[in-house]
C-alpha cells in the first residue's frame, strides 16, 4: 500500500477504537507508533525510532522526547505525543522546544494521535516556531494534505525539498484559518468595503448590521456555485456529455431539476444525483466516468462500478432529512461517514480510488 492506503486505513481503524484510546500510551501505541510507520520508519528498529529519546539539556537533566526519528544516521524528527483528549492548540512542548534547540533535527511534531503539527526553525534560526508550518488531521484531511506529508517519507525524505516550500505553506494555512474566521464572521470593515459597490445610501451602523447577513449568505453562496460550476466542466470535460443514471430505469440530469419518481416508488432526488456527480468526478482519474453508474434504492443510493452490485464504490444514505451518510468499504468493512454538506465527500477521495483500485 502507499501512504494514502495506509493513511486511510489508519483514520478508519482509529474512528473505531476511539472510544478505547484514553491516555498518552494507548495514544502512542494505537496511532502515533502505526503513523510513524506509515511514512517507511521502522518503529522497532531502535537506530531509526528512538522511543523516549533523553539528553541532557541546560540544567535539565534526563528530559525524554515520546519518539527521535533518523535518517541515514542522522536526527531528523522529533516527536512529542500528547493523550488523544489533549487539545493541541492550548498543549505545552517545552520539551520539545528544549530539545529542538540542541539537537540537528531540523523538523518537531505535536501530537495527540488525531492531530500532527509539524514545526521548523523558519522565524528564528535553531529556535522552534511557536506556530506549525503544517497541520494534519487524520479525521480531516485531502489529496494535498496528504502530498504534504509524503514529503517526509523515508525513502524520499530531503530536508531542503521541505523547508523550501515550508515558508510558504505555513503562511497559506494561517491565510485559510483567517479566511474561514471572515466567511463566518466578517468584520464591520470588510461588509462596508463590500456595500460600497453596490449601495450608494449612508453606511450607517443599521445597514451595516442589515448587510452583515446579506453578505455572509452571498459568500457562502459564490462559493457553493463555484464549486459546482467546477464539478460540472470536470464532468463535461471527461465524458463530453452529461451523465446518466442507473435507477430501475436510466434517467438524464437535466430531469433533476425537481425529485424524479420511478415506477416502484423510489425517488431520486437533486442531493442524490449531486452526490452521484461528485463521487463520478472523484474515480474518473481512476476509471472511465462511463462505468459508474448509480442504482437507487428505497433506504440508499448505491454507486456502481460497471453497474454491478457485487462492485459497489459507495452508498448514498440522503433520505434523512436532518442526517446525510456516505458509506464507504474500508479494509473489508461497511462504514458510514456523517457529512455536514454534500461537499464533504470530497474529504474522503483516497478511500473511494482504493475501492475502485481493488476491482482493477
Amino acid at each position: 500500500m502507499d501512504i494514502s492506503q495506509k493513511i486511510a486505513a489508519l483514520a478508519s481503524r482509529a474512528r473505531e477504537q476511539l472510544d478505547h484510546i484514553v491516555n498518552e500510551e494507548s495514544t502512542k501505541n494505537a496511532m502515533v507508533m502505526p503513523f510513524i510507520q506509515s511514512l517507511g520508519y521502522d518503529v522497532f528498529n531502535p537506530t531509526e525510532v528512538l522511543p523516549e529519546f533523553t539528553a541532557d539539556v541546560g540544567l535539565k537533566k534526563g528530559e525524554k522526547v515520546d519518539y527521535a526519528i533518523k535518517n541515514d544516521g542522522v536526527l531528523s524528527i522529533l516527536v512529542e505525543c500528547k493523550p488523544r483528549t489533549t487539545d493541541l492548540a492550548n498543549a505545552q512542548f517545552s520539551q520539545l522546544y528544549r530539545y529542538f534547540n540542541c539537537t540537528e533535527a531540523k523538523f518537531a511534531i505535536l501530537t495527540n494521535g488525531i492531530e500532527y503539527r509539524f514545526y521548523s526553525d523558519l522565524d528564528d534560526t535553531n529556535r522552534l516556531d511557536t506556530r506549525p508550518f503544517f497541520t494534519f488531521r487524520l479525521a480531516d484531511y485531502n489529496e494535498r494534505d496528504i502530498e504534504e506529508l509524503k514529503k517526509f517519507a523515508k525513502p524520499v525524505f530531503d530536508v531542503d525539498a521541505i523547508l523550501s516550500t515550508a515558508n510558504r505553506l505555513k503562511y497559506t494555512n494561517l491565510a485559510k484559518v483567517s479566511f474561514g474566521k471572515l466567511l463566518k464572521e466578517p468584520p464591520r470593515e470588510f461588509i462596508k468595503f463590500l456595500a460600497q459597490d453596490f449601495y450608494d445610501g449612508r453606511m450607517t451602523q443599521q445597514v451595516l448590521d442589515e448587510f452583515t447577513p446579506i453578505v455572509r449568505d452571498a459568500m457562502s453562496q459564490y462559493i457553493k456555485e463555484q464549486i459546482s460550476q467546477r464539478l460540472k466542466s470536470a464532468l463535461a470535460s471527461t465524458t463530453g456529455e452529461e451523465p446518466t443514471i442507473a435507477a430501475g430505469t436510466l434517467v438524464d440530469k437535466s430531469e433533476s431539476a425537481a425529485a424524479i419518481k420511478a415506477e416502484d416508488d423510489i425517488v431520486t432526488t437533486q442531493e442524490e444525483i449531486d452526490g452521484y456527480n461528485m463521487v463520478r468526478a472523484i474515480v474518473s482519474s481512476e476509471v472511465a466516468p462511463e462505468r459508474v453508474f448509480m442504482r437507487d434504492a428505497k433506504t440508499y443510493c448505491a454507486v456502481l462500478l460497471d453497474n454491478n452490485n457485487r462492485k459497489p464504490i459507495c452508498r448514498l444514505h440522503f433520505n434523512s432529512k436532518t442526517l446525510k451518510r456516505l458509506e464507504l468499504w474500508e479494509n473489508e468493512k461497511q462504514v458510514k461517514h456523517d457529512l455536514a454538506t454534500l461537499t464533504d465527500i470530497f474529504s474522503h477521495k483516497e478511500a473511494l480510488l482504493a475501492t475502485v483500485k481493488s476491482y482493477q
